[in-house]
């Protein structure tokens, strides 16, 4: 006996001591009479007194037809009475009993012989109230026909958590027969599901009285057993009539069809979020190699464990990509990314490197056709047709590479290359919404990357123009020790106008030019030429450079609306002088021994193309050994300091004379110009010298 009273068992064996009492039979209030052979009443339980309405005191001795019968029932109860001490057959039946009090009530009775250790006879009778028992039968057929046919699997369970009974809804639900569920736990019965779960939501009932409803399980069972189901779970507990906790009443619904709906749309929703992701990452420059790695690292995790971005080395050169059935593949690869995966991350082309695939790959067979290869599930034969080498297909099986994708990037009708994808951690294979989604990512992809194409081969067309244009002078030109430099702009921006010239002039003299066509690509580029082609036609006139711009202010009107800056400057180291005029440009730099560098002050004037606008021309003093430095606004302006901050700093840079000029035009780059600056730097140092 515990401490609590309940009884000590064993497992599903008898108890072994007393068990509390069950609340039926103080429903049914039975009543227990035992008359003697003539008839009268010998005993008479207290239940007794409650139905019929005598006490013990006054029912005791009396004859009991005369107390509990109508005068026109007595001789069929006589008879009755009879024939169970007689024949000793028992006799059930429903019988109107009158009442102490005058009324008459309908009495259930089981009515039974009895014989005593000295042979005396007895006739004992159990009784209930008829309409109590026609409730409770009421109620017991309600619930056995409901629990049979309900379409919902119920199951009550033991204080330890063991089917005691199930009805057949459960049975199909879980494939098992009933007799296979009673007597043991539910992890015993369904294994495959979370009995964990199950079984902590089961005591928390039994220990807390509250319900728990609608509660989602996910699993399988021996029903269906190679696909997972849902249901809907609900547990409550039962008691008897004294409170006593007799186990839990689960209902189980099948959701299976509102599970996958619901997975499918969080799938759904997932695709949405990747490919609103993939709208907003991929493309965010025109860098062909930042484009593709944007592919790469939207696609991993979400969509594979590892991905490539491959392009046929022909698109990448400009040109157009065709090859027969019986031909290979040149690929360059642009992009890797692996989540977790370094053995496949290793069996992948390094970003950069060109390789032959052969016509028998898979990779080779979906850039040749445009169409989609997919392997679900990869087995070691196909390795080889996905890897680049025996190496690397080794590799991808130490991997656990088990799915593979490639996806062809299409833009403009032209094969670009593929996305190449494969799955080694996660455990699900590619499946139809797999490949709708990549092929989502792989034509949002493929035009930004065949823009970036297209940009980077325009781009580099301008610039060969721009550096063709530029000239090639001696380090050495009159009185003037002359260094330069261009520096293009950032990889995702236009080659613009921004030029430099040194032009010869007779008596020693020398003309120096630094400006900026607004704009940029290969317009910026070709009216830059022409402007550079005037600028010499003019400067062999011998012109005052305020005269000089004049023209080229009238020339560069004519040009299609072009603007440009320009600082045109003309050495004398006869005179010692420079002539100076400007057309919206910075002004120079100079740089003298025993001074600090200073910004020249020279009339700004209006850029070249605004027109009327006269111009003046600035002399100034330039002594062997002074520098005068010319630059166009890319080494100077951002977006992040104020142009003063700039121009200090440039002057800061030139505070030693003696520097060679080499190296100061790489010190300036090297500290003003940043990588991703979006603008050109044409750059300009001049020293003078002593003529012989």
């Amino acid at each position: 006996m515990s401490a609590a009273g309940s009884p000590v068992a064993d497992g599903g064996g008898p108890p072994r001591g007393p068990v509390r009492p069950s609340g039926l039979l103080d429903v049914l209030n039975v009543a227990s009479v035992v008359l003697d052979a003539d008839g009268r009443v010998v005993l008479w339980s207290p239940q007794a007194e409650e139905l019929f309405g005598y006490a013990a005191q006054e029912a005791l001795g009396q004859y009991a037809a005369r107390i509990m019968v109508h005068e026109q029932h007595l001789d069929l109860v006589v008879k009755l009475f009879a024939d169970v001490m007689q024949t000793g057959q028992s006799w059930a039946g429903a019988f109107p009993v009158r009442h102490k009090d005058g009324t008459t009530r309908l009495v259930e009775f089981r009515n039974m012989r009895l014989l005593d250790d000295r042979g005396d006879v007895y006739a004992l009778g159990l009784a209930a109230d008829a309409s109590t028992l026609r409730r409770l039968e009421r109620d017991v057929a309600l619930s056995t026909r409901m629990v049979s046919q309900s379409p919902m699997g119920l199951a009550v369970l033991d204080t330890e958590l063991r089917y005691v009974s199930v009805n057949p809804a459960l049975e199909r639900i879980n494939g098992l027969p009933a007799e296979e569920h009673v007597g043991r736990t539910v992890r015993e019965v369904l294994p495959d599901m979370d009995a964990d779960g199950l079984e902590s939501a089961i005591r928390q009932v039994l220990q807390t009285g509250l319900p728990l409803v609608d509660q989602p399980a996910v699993g399988r069972t021996p029903a269906d057993p190679d696909e997972d189901r849902a249901w809907s779970v609900s547990l409550y507990r039962l008691e008897d009539t004294a409170g006593t906790v007799i186990g839990v009443a689960a209902s189980v619904a099948d959701i299976t069809d509102q599970y996958r709906a619901g997975v499918e749309a969080e799938e759904a929703r997932r695709r949405l979020a990747l490919i609103a992701d993939a709208s907003a990452r991929i493309g965010t420059t025109l860098e062909l190699e930042r484009t593709a790695h944007e592919l790469a690292d939207v696609a991993v995790p979400e969509l594979a464990d590892v991905a490539a971005v491959d392009l046929l080395e022909a698109v990448v050169e400009g040109r157009a990509s065709s090859f027969g059935p019986a031909e290979g593949a040149m690929i360059r690869a642009l992009a890797v990314q692996a989540e977790a995966a370094p053995e496949a991350l290793r069996a992948a082309d390094p970003p950069g490197k060109i390789a032959r695939y052969g016509p028998d790959r898979l990779v080779t067979q979906c850039v040749r056709t445009g169409r989609p290869v997919l392997v679900a599930h990869v087995r070691p034969e196909d390795l080889p047709r996905i890897a680049r080498s025996p190496q690397a297909a080794e590799l991808l099986a130490g991997a656990g590479v088990h799915s593979y994708l490639a996806v062809p990037l299409i833009a403009r009708g032209e094969v670009l290359g593929a996305l190449d994808l494969k799955r080694t951690r996660n455990p699900l294979p590619f499946g139809r919404d797999d490949l709708l989604l990549a092929r989502e990512l792989a034509a949002r992809a493929a035009v930004q990357i065949d823009n970036a194409r297209w940009y980077q081969s325009a781009r580099n067309a301008a610039l060969t123009l721009q550096r063709s244009l530029l000239p090639s002078h001696p380090p050495v030109t009159g009185g003037l020790e002359v260094a330069s430099r261009y520096q293009p702009a950032g990889a995702t921006s236009e080659v613009g106008g921004d030029w430099f010239d040194v032009i010869p002039l007779e008596g020693d003299k020398t003309a120096l030019v630094v400006g900026d066509v607004m704009g940029s690509g290969i317009n910026a580029a070709a009216t830059m030429g022409r402007l550079r082609t005037a600028t010499n036609t003019l400067a062999s006139l011998d012109l005052d450079p305020a005269v000089l711009l004049e023209h080229l202010d009238r020339i560069t009107g004519g040009l299609d609306e072009a603007i440009a800056t320009c600082v045109y400057a003309v050495h004398d180291p006869r005179l010692g002088q420079c002539r100076i005029a400007n057309a919206g440009h910075l002004p120079p730099a100079r740089v003298r021994a025993g001074c600090p560098p200073e910004l020249l002050e020279v009339p700004t004037g209006a850029p070249l193309g605004v027109g009327g606008v006269a111009f003046s021309t600035t002399t100034v003093d330039i002594a062997p050994g002074d520098q005068l430095v010319f630059y166009t606004d890319g080494l100077v302006e951002t977006r992040r300091h104020s142009l003063d901050e700039r121009l200090d700093m440039l002057l800061t840079l030139l505070d030693d004379p003696e520097r060679p000029l080499e190296e100061v035009c790489d010190l300036l780059l090297r500290t003003l110009h940043h990588p991703d600056n979006h603008d050109d730097v044409a750059l300009l140092i001049a020293r003078a010298r002593a003529l012989p």
